[in-house]
């Protein structure tokens, strides 16, 4: 079925309005031409308060059902920001409602839940498209087209590092720990780091991973019921990956290094090397040529508001060419299931698990 054509303006709304909604997403969506948020939803009073002094002439609801009950008809999509606890029943009910879902990581926090929202939305003809706004950091667009360069030949290894000081803070006025809690959160920085480093190293590895061997750590269980620790091991068709996730480290950093067959890109932060060999295949120590740059990206800003009209733009695309369930929605789904697997492996002892993930569907549709 081919996609309506796009209204000359797409009507949204946002629904939970806490720090990434309003200090990410409305600030981009003010930059887009062609976007009007007319509604909010937020369980919170205090938060609708701030939410009226934003944007004073949306209405705003009390709840989720409350909002798409009174204007799903005058809605293009809905923008779900909410604790990942209620991101399938949201999704589910603006589906059901008519409208195209733009929502955070993770999707869900269950695999058959994310399963039946990628169904769901392949049944209602609506854009499933899920906030991986890391891929959209300028450094890692960077890395992207050294790739696509074939400087490195193909990757063979990557490993991914995030270090936080701290689980990110939600606001003050409504449980500022929620990450912490897992009724709300799904479980700890695996649950909520964890999408990042996965779809990157999806997209980095060509591949999705057949196998997982993971190793997670509270250090303060008296305390909260999530880990604040993981370490992981992911078997590819096409090599290995590691992954290590902190709210535990020292400083706040991101670190990645990708080992290709010619050569190698490495990242810290902003800085980026890539490091070609220039005699592949001589025997001894080799010549290599370096290439080292500053990309900008904006890493220690937490809202992360400089990424996100490129990825909006890609969900517009998305709605405009009827993907409906399209590689991120797949993503997404394949990030829960590794999630899953990850908590399982670490309850047995580090066992490795199989993953049997489903590639993209033909047509992505």
């Amino acid at each position: 079925m081919p996609a309506p054509p796009l209204p000359r303006r797409l009507r949204g709304a946002l629904i939970g309005y806490g720090f990434i909604s309003a200090e990410g997403h409305l600030p981009a969506y003010r930059r887009e031409q062609d976007v009007d948020i007319v509604a909010v939803a937020d369980v919170c009073a205090p938060r609708l308060r701030v939410a009226r002094a934003a944007l004073p002439e949306a209405r705003l609801y009390e709840t989720a059902e409350a909002l798409l009950t009174a204007e799903a008809g005058s809605l293009d999509f809905v923008d779900i920001s909410t604790p990942p606890s209620e991101h399938a029943t949201i999704a589910h009910r603006a589906l059901d409602a008519g409208l195209h879902v733009l929502c955070e990581k993770p999707l869900t926090t269950t695999v058959t839940e994310a399963r039946a929202l990628l169904q769901h939305a392949r049944r209602a003809h609506k854009v499933l498209f899920p906030c991986h706004n890391y891929k959209h950091a300028p450094v890692v667009k960077a890395i992207r087209e050294v790739l696509v360069s074939g400087r490195i030949g193909s990757v063979r290894s990557v490993s991914l590092s995030t270090f936080r000081t701290t689980h990110a803070k939600g606001v003050p006025e409504w449980r500022t720990h929620w990450r912490r809690e897992r009724r709300y959160s799904g479980g700890g920085i695996a649950m909520d780091h964890g999408s990042h480093t996965f779809y990157l190293a999806f997209e980095w590895m060509g591949a999705y991973p057949s196998s997982v061997t993971a190793k997670l750590a509270n250090l303060e269980p008296g305390r909260w019921d999530t880990e604040d620790n993981i370490s992981l091991a992911l078997t590819f068709p096409t090599g290995l990956a590691q992954a290590h996730l902190s709210w535990t480290a020292g400083v706040r950093k991101v670190l990645y290094a990708l080992q290709g067959e010619r050569g190698a890109i490495t990242v810290d932060d902003d800085d980026l090397e890539v490091a070609v060999r220039q005699d592949a295949g001589a025997p001894g120590a080799g010549r290599w040529t370096t290439e080292r740059r500053r990309v900008s990206s904006d890493w220690m800003d937490a809202s992360h508001v400089s990424w996100f009209n490129s990825l909006f733009e890609e969900f517009r695309a998305a709605i405009a060419a009827g993907t409906w369930v399209g590689k991120e929605a797949q993503d997404a789904a394949a990030c829960v299931q590794l999630i899953d697997a990850a908590y399982r492996s670490a309850a047995s002892g580090c066992r490795e698990l199989p993953l049997s993930i489903d590639g993209p569907a033909e047509g992505a549709r």
